[in-house]
């Protein structure tokens, strides 16, 4: 299903539950969430975010999908959006101060930011507590629950835009055997069924308090947060190619740029990109 992303239902026809949920958190949210574009199914939240980001779209402006036909995480994996199973939305910021670096940072900490922001706000609306697995998965017990992938525009040595994508998966759903076998779902977990509208409006309030953090040169406060809900992220043992060879070391927790510290042979070794296998 192909559309221009101006021509996608207007808030009026937003499902009841999201725009109840949008109206009560309307004071908390700032401008995420605002202008919110529906559609029962695209291919990728992220691509419709970000031709809306191309043609001027504002820091807030939020896709929201039931089904994706081309979801993706890193490294172009698939990303499984079966229709009715999980939370598919994207949302445009733009910095403004920090971070903007080009070398990847400001990237890499919005990832951390929006990482804390939906832990926090599955535990808020939900109950149910969530891990962070560096450096995007949301995970219980090792079981995957949702995933980030923020994809950054440059302009010269600046970001333009960053669009935040997440996946929750909230209600059991097939998917593929290798997918099955690692995923899980929040209303898997609790054995009752959730308020995605409700859901949906904690990420929006607690991604523009992250974001804020991070406009306002505040980075401590969100790795710091980060790491309270990261406990693999210290003491685990971990595979990476480095590459042609692949390496193997005990994480060591992550420094002020979000890159994840490993621990080989008595030196730490920095990482910030690339695939990261737990042993």
């Amino acid at each position: 299903m192909n559309f221009d992303p101006f021509d996608l239902v207007d808030a009026s026809e937003v499902p009841p539950d999201i725009a109840e949920a949008l109206s009560w958190s309307q004071a908390e949210r700032g401008p995420f969430g605002s202008p919110l574009f529906y559609a029962v199914e695209t291919g990728s939240t992220n691509d419709v975010a970000a031709r809306l980001a191309d043609a001027g779209a504002s820091t807030g402006t939020t896709v929201v999908v039931e089904s994706q036909t081309a979801g993706r995480g890193r490294h172009h994996r698939q990303w499984c959006s079966p229709p009715g199973a999980g939370l598919y939305v994207s949302t445009i910021v733009r910095p403004s101060s920090a971070p903007t670096t080009a070398s990847g940072t400001g990237a890499s900490l919005v990832t951390l930011m929006a990482g804390v922001a939906l832990a926090e706000a599955i535990d808020e609306a939900t109950g149910l507590r969530v891990a962070i697995k560096w450096p995007n998965d949301l995970v219980v017990a090792r079981r995957k629950l949702a995933g980030i992938l923020a994809e950054a525009a440059a302009v010269g040595h600046a970001f333009e835009y960053i669009v935040v994508g997440f996946g929750i998966n909230l209600r059991p759903a097939v998917y593929p055997p290798d997918v099955a076998a690692r995923a899980t779902s929040i209303e898997a977990e609790l054995g009752r069924r959730v308020d995605r509208g409700a859901l949906l409006a904690r990420a929006m309030v607690n991604l523009f308090r992250g974001w804020t953090a991070l406009s306002e040169g505040r980075t401590a406060e969100v790795t710091t947060r980060w790491r309270e809900r990261a406990p693999s992220a210290v003491g685990s043992l971990v595979e990476w190619q480095a590459g042609a060879r692949v390496r193997r070391g005990v994480t060591a927790g992550i420094d002020g740029d979000g890159a994840l510290l490993i621990e080989v042979d008595g030196t730490v070794e920095r990482v910030i990109a690339g695939e990261i296998v737990w042993v």
